[in-house]
């Protein structure tokens, strides 16, 4: 939890800056750190969005999101709705189509998930962010999340609080480790798996 959790809370608390009453989308709300991410918004009273497949949109709705989209349906950018926050966990969408899907002054947080680039190791995107963003009204950021005392007080907070429950799909023992990697790597995963030993 404590890795997860925190890309979760520092892409959209700190980073993002969430207040309540924004409208958020979380691409990838189904993964480990995206199953955290809509529970975190919704417990600072944002309106969710949730980006993820057909299979895994009853997950998301019952983690809180106020609203799924199924990208294999439909496309964020071509929905007509903008959001104050997008965070981004998925990392295959173009910049263009992330901005098109922003308020005018809204803010792009970029939280990895980079497919592999040729001369970047797929951190392309995320530096073509860094660089538009002085010359836009968006703002376009990126983070390497840390463990920190602070955050994962405020983790154990919602936790406590029952506001924030971990989403634990499956748990193998340690001698299945190369069926669970296969598992998390098909894109099949709903939250987290757990290795046991």
């Amino acid at each position: 939890m404590p890795v997860s959790g925190m890309t979760a809370l520092q892409g959209l608390c700190d980073v993002g800056r969430l207040r309540a009453g924004q409208r958020v989308l979380i691409i990838g709300a189904s993964g480990g750190v995206g199953t955290y991410a809509v529970q975190i918004a919704k417990a600072h009273g944002a309106e969710v969005t949730g980006v993820c497949s057909t299979s895994k949109s009853d997950l998301v709705r019952s983690i809180g999101a106020d609203h799924v989209l199924d990208y294999t349906r439909e496309d964020f950018a071509d929905s007509g709705k903008t959001y104050d926050l997008i965070l981004d966990i998925a990392g295959n969408a173009s910049l263009a189509r992330l901005r098109r899907a922003l308020t005018s002054a809204g803010t792009l947080v970029i939280a990895g998930g980079e497919t592999a680039g040729r001369w970047l190791g797929g951190a392309d995107r995320q530096l073509r962010a860094l660089a538009l963003s002085p010359f836009v009204r968006q703002r376009l950021t990126t983070f390497v999340s840390k463990v920190d005392l602070s955050g994962l007080e405020r983790l154990a907070s919602l936790v406590e609080d029952g506001r924030l429950v971990p989403v634990v799909e499956q748990t193998f023992s340690l001698s299945e480790m190369p069926k669970a990697m296969r598992h998390l790597e098909s894109g099949h995963a709903r939250g987290k798996l757990v290795i046991t030993p």
